[in-house]
C-alpha cells in the first residue's frame, strides 16, 4: 500500500523494526519511524516529536494500519493478550489522532482508520473483534466532531493472505485460497481512499465487481 501511495505522496511510514531492517520495504524518499504501539501514550508522543522534526510543514492523510490479534476462545484470552490488543489496535488509535489533530486541521487533512470485517463479531477472536467495532465506533464519533475541519474515514478490509494468521494462532486452511493478496487489497484500500466514502467493507463481492466495471468499454 505505501508502495502505491508513493506514486502521489510523500511518506513517513511508522513499524516496530529498526530502520536498516526494513529500508529494502521502504518507498524511495520515504521517511520511517520507529515506534511501537503497545505502549500507547508514549509512541503517540514519539511519533508526533519525529514527524515534527522532518519539518514537511502539512499533514494532508494520515493512515492508522496497526493491527494485532490472538485467535483464542474468550475464556482462554488472558489479560496480557487483551490489554496489547486493545492498546495496540484502539488506544493508540485515540492517542495518535489527538497527538496530530492539529495539523490535520491546518492542512484540511483526512485520517484514515483500517478496520477489519471482524468488527462485526468473530468466534475466536472476541478482543480483536471489539477492538475493530471501537474504532469503527471512534471513526463515526469524530466524524460528527470534526464535520467541515479534518475527514474521517473508516475501511474495512476482508481476509488478506499475510502473516498474521500464523502469528495470531489460527491456520484457514484451504480457505486461505480465498483470501485477498496483498497486492489486491492495497489495490483497494488506496482506490477507497480515493473514492473518500465514510465507512467502506472490502469483500471479494465487491473487488469482483470493480474489476468487472473497469474493463467495460
Amino acid at each position: 500500500m505505501a508502495k502505491r501511495m508513493a506514486v502521489d505522496h510523500q511518506l513517513v511510514l511508522t513499524g516496530r523494526r529498526q530502520a536498516h531492517e526494513c529500508a529494502g520495504d521502504l518507498p524511495p524518499a520515504a521517511h520511517y519511524i520507529k515506534a511501537d504501539l503497545s505502549d500507547p501514550v508514549l509512541s503517540a508522543r514519539h511519533l508526533a516529536a519525529k514527524f515534527f522534526s522532518l519539518e514537511l510543514g502539512r499533514l494532508d492523510l494520515l493512515i492508522i494500519n496497526a493491527g494485532i490479534g490472538f485467535h483464542t476462545s474468550a475464556g482462554r484470552e488472558d489479560v496480557v493478550m487483551v490489554r496489547q490488543t486493545l492498546d495496540v489496535n484502539l488506544v493508540s488509535s485515540i492517542m495518535i489522532v489527538r497527538q496530530f489533530a492539529p495539523i490535520l486541521e491546518a492542512s484540511r487533512g483526512k485520517v484514515v482508520f483500517i478496520g477489519s470485517v471482524a468488527h462485526r463479531g468473530a468466534a475466536n477472536m472476541p478482543t480483536y473483534a471489539a477492538s475493530k467495532a471501537g474504532l469503527s465506533g471512534l471513526a463515526r464519533s469524530l466524524k460528527s466532531e470534526w464535520k467541515g475541519r479534518i475527514g474521517v474515514q473508516i475501511i474495512h478490509p476482508g481476509p488478506t493472505r499475510t502473516t498474521m494468521h500464523a502469528k495470531a494462532g489460527y491456520d484457514p486452511g484451504i480457505m486461505r485460497k480465498l483470501f485477498f493478496s496483498p497486492e489486491a487489497m492495497a489495490d483497494e484500500i488506496v482506490q477507497c481512499i480515493r473514492d473518500d466514502r465514510a465507512r467502506t467493507q472490502i469483500s471479494i463481492r465487491a473487488r469482483l465487481g470493480r474489476l468487472i466495471l473497469r474493463r467495460r468499454p
